[in-house]
This record gives structure tokens, C-alpha cells and sequence, in this order.
């Protein structure tokens, strides 16, 4: 959660340091693609040394390294010398570091909370994550950008930093594996995580249904900036109401997530915060007031929680615990490919047909999302069952 906060402060500071440099749309937008593509590169082999190291001490050695470079970068800005080549090369590569941050962290969990309870433990991490990332960080953006243009990059190294020593602080068993085959090599892993994700319908149901969904989100959030400042002429203060909303947003998501899950089942969770998010993203789209921005952005943070909480406990509670660093980069690096190309996308279609136009692409593509997840829909087959085409909300007896 400590890193998380600095996360929101480096998030919200490098789109409007960009927009600082280049009045360029496209330019301002590659910032936020290029935070994605490392994932397209190395989110396979980062999941595969997941399953293979001490996962506690990997996490704490990335977050070491990426306070480090945060730390430089922010030293380069205050010394006048920021530019856009170097906004890219610093989102590739801590977008790289976190390739295996996050898929040791998501194959960490089930070895630490019963898989009856992984539901809730995500969803108390993630809200977590937004109190300290997005409600305590976000606001504080335009403050600390008052103060110099490198002290949200700063506070980012320092909570980085101070990360790494909580986590290298844990006291946790070293993971037990069984031994690996004998000529075992990475690529036939990776292989192995790629295939257990295809054969199982739900969660190539969800993984697709993910893409379409980061598609749309890349194109929306790469151009937030554009959105608020110039469509809405609402300044740096209404780009930090907006995040602020979606924070909030998720917060109570994060409430709402177990609670419509018990009721539905974890696919049709997705189905509902699918179908909430399209019409948030056709307020944001159509209506240009303020309001209607931090209405829609509350209510695409409330969703977005509910969405990750079951779309991750549903991955976590299929995927068998050997496996679950290798199912959990094959889902993401397969989903998140489409937010380089969403966020590329939304900054040609601002150019183009106006700044309001990626908010409506966005609700074009949940709309698809949402109609791909129909077919696994049934809430009725154990979340256990390894290879069916549906799943339930509950959790394995």
C-alpha cells in the first residue's frame, strides 16, 4: 500500500508533465503506452521466474530498484532536463520491473489466505490500495507540483523504498515445489501457463472480455488530461477531481465486490460491473460538465473494483497453486496487451474526431466485453472445476 501511494503520485504527475512539454496528443498518450508494453515483452517470462523464486524476496528487490530509478528521475527533472524520450524509457522500465512484482505478489496470496477466503483478502488489498493510492495520493498531486515539478517523483522513490523494507521485513516460509521436470526450461513453462489459460473457458472467457476492457480504458485514461484541461476546460484541479472520484469509486467497490458476487456468482459480477461501466463512459462521453465527469468516474471506479476483485479471485481459485504465477502473466500480458494500443488508439481519435471521442470508444468496447461474457454466464459450476466453460461464486469446500 506504501508504494501504491507514490504509484498514484507519479500516475497523475506524468500525464500533466507531459502535457507540460508537448501540445501533442499522441505524444502525451505514448507516455501512457509505453507503461504498458513491457507486459507484451516480459509479462510471460515475469510470471514463469515467479513460480521458480522466493517470491517475498523478489518483491522486495524490485521495489528497491524501482525507488532507485524513480529517485534519478525525479533528480533529472529537477535539473531541468525532462523530456519526453525520458518520460518513455522511465514507464517502460518500471512497467518491466513490475512484470514479476505483480505476478509473485498474485502467486504469493493463495500461499498465505485460504482459497475460501481469497475473495475477501483481494478485496480488502485492493481497496487498501486505493485509500492509500488514489484518495490519499491523487489530491495531493497539484500541491507537491506547486512545490517543484520533482517532488511527486520524490515522494514516488521514497514509498518505494520504504516498500521494499516492509516486505523484505515479512517472516514467511520459502515456497515448497515439487522439482521441476528434468530439461525443464522456461519456455516449455511458459507454455504450460498459456495453455491451462486457453483451456479454461471461463477464464479465456474473462481474459478476452479484459482486453476489450483495457482497450477502451487505455484510450480513456491516456487522454484524461486532454478531457478535463481542454474539453472541459476544468483545469489541474478538476483532473484531480476526477481521479479523486474514481478513487472513491473504488473504494466502495471494494465493499461491493464479495457482496454482489455471493449473489450472483464471479461471471456474472463481471457482467454487472461491465454494463455499469458502459453507461458511466457515455455520461463521461456526452456530457460536458464536470459533474458528469466525476459522476462517471466514480461510478467506472466502483465497477472497476468489482470487476478486478472476481476477475483476479476467479484466476487465483482455478489455477492450481504450481501454476499460478504462469496463469496469472499469461492472463495479464493477453488482457493488458490492449492498453498500449488503447491509449495509441484514444490520442489518434482526440486528434481526429474530438477530445470526448476515446471516452465513447471506450463504452463501445464494454459494451463488447460484456456481450463476450455472456456465454459463460451460469453461476452454477464450482470455481474449482479446471477446464469447464462457466463458474460460481462460491468458493471451493
Amino acid at each position: 500500500m506504501v508504494s501504491r501511494f507514490g504509484d498514484a503520485l507519479r500516475t497523475s504527475a506524468l500525464p500533466l508533465l507531459a502535457a507540460r512539454l508537448t501540445d501533442a496528443p499522441l505524444a502525451i498518450a505514448s507516455v501512457t503506452a509505453c507503461g504498458y508494453v513491457p507486459w507484451l515483452l516480459f509479462g510471460l517470462l515475469g510470471g514463469a521466474v515467479a513460480d521458480r523464486v522466493d517470491q517475498r524476496r523478489a518483491m522486495w528487490a524490485v521495489d528497491t530498484v524501482r525507488g532507485l530509478l524513480v529517485a534519478a528521475f525525479a533528480l533529472a527533472v529537477a535539473l531541468g532536463h525532462a523530456s519526453i524520450p525520458l518520460l518513455l524509457l522511465l514507464a517502460f522500465a518500471l512497467t518491466t520491473l513490475q512484470t514479476l512484482f505483480d505476478n509473485a505478489s498474485t502467486a504469493l496470496l493463495p500461499s498465505l489466505v485460504d482459497r475460501r477466503a481469497l475473495g475477501g483478502a483481494n478485496a480488502r488489498l485492493m481497496t487498501g490500495q486505493q485509500i492509500a493510492g488514489g484518495l490519499l495520493g491523487a489530491p495531493l498531486v497539484p500541491l507537491l507540483l506547486t512545490a517543484g515539478a520533482f517532488m511527486p517523483f520524490a515522494a514516488d522513490a521514497s514509498t518505494y523504498l520504504a516498500a521494499a523494507a516492509l516486505v523484505a521485513s515479512l517472516r514467511t516460509r520459502p515456497p515448497e515445489r515439487a522439482p521441476r521436470p528434468a530439461g525443464s526450461t522456461l519456455r516449455t513453462e511458459i507454455g504450460e501457463g498459456l495453455r491451462a489459460l486457453w483451456q479454461d473457458g471461463a477464464l479465456r472467457a474473462t481474459c478476452v472480455a479484459t482486453l476489450l476492457c483495457n482497450i477502451g480504458m487505455g484510450a480513456l485514461i491516456a487522454t484524461l488530461v486532454l478531457h478535463v484541461t481542454r474539453w472541459l476546460h476544468a483545469g489541474t484541479a478538476g483532473y484531480a477531481a476526477a481521479m479523486t472520484a474514481y478513487s472513491a469509486g473504488s473504494i466502495t467497490g471494494g465493499f461491493l465486490a464479495q457482496r454482489i458476487a455471493r449473489r450472483t456468482g464471479r461471471v456474472r459480477a463481471l457482467l454487472v460491473a461491465g454494463t455499469v461501466q458502459t453507461s458511466a463512459l457515455l455520461l463521461i462521453g456526452t456530457v460536458r460538465h464536470l459533474g458528469a465527469l466525476v459522476a462517471g468516474m466514480l461510478l467506472l471506479g466502483a465497477m472497476n473494483m468489482v470487476w478486478n476483485v472476481n476477475q483476479v479471485t476467479l484466476m487465483q481459485q482455478r489455477a492450481p497453486e504450481s501454476m499460478t504465477g504462469r496463469i496469472a502473466s499469461a492472463f495479464r500480458t493477453s488482457s493488458t496487451s490492449g492498453a498500449p494500443l488503447g491509449a495509441l488508439l484514444g490520442g489518434a481519435v482526440a486528434g481526429a474526431y474530438g477530445l470526448n471521442g476515446p471516452a465513447l470508444l471506450a463504452a463501445a468496447l464494454f459494451g463488447l466485453a460484456v456481450t463476450s461474457l455472456i456465454p459463460v454466464r451460469k453461476p452454477d459450476v464450482p470455481v474449482v472445476a479446471p477446464r469447464d466453460s462457466a463458474t460460481a461464486g462460491r468458493a471451493p469446500s
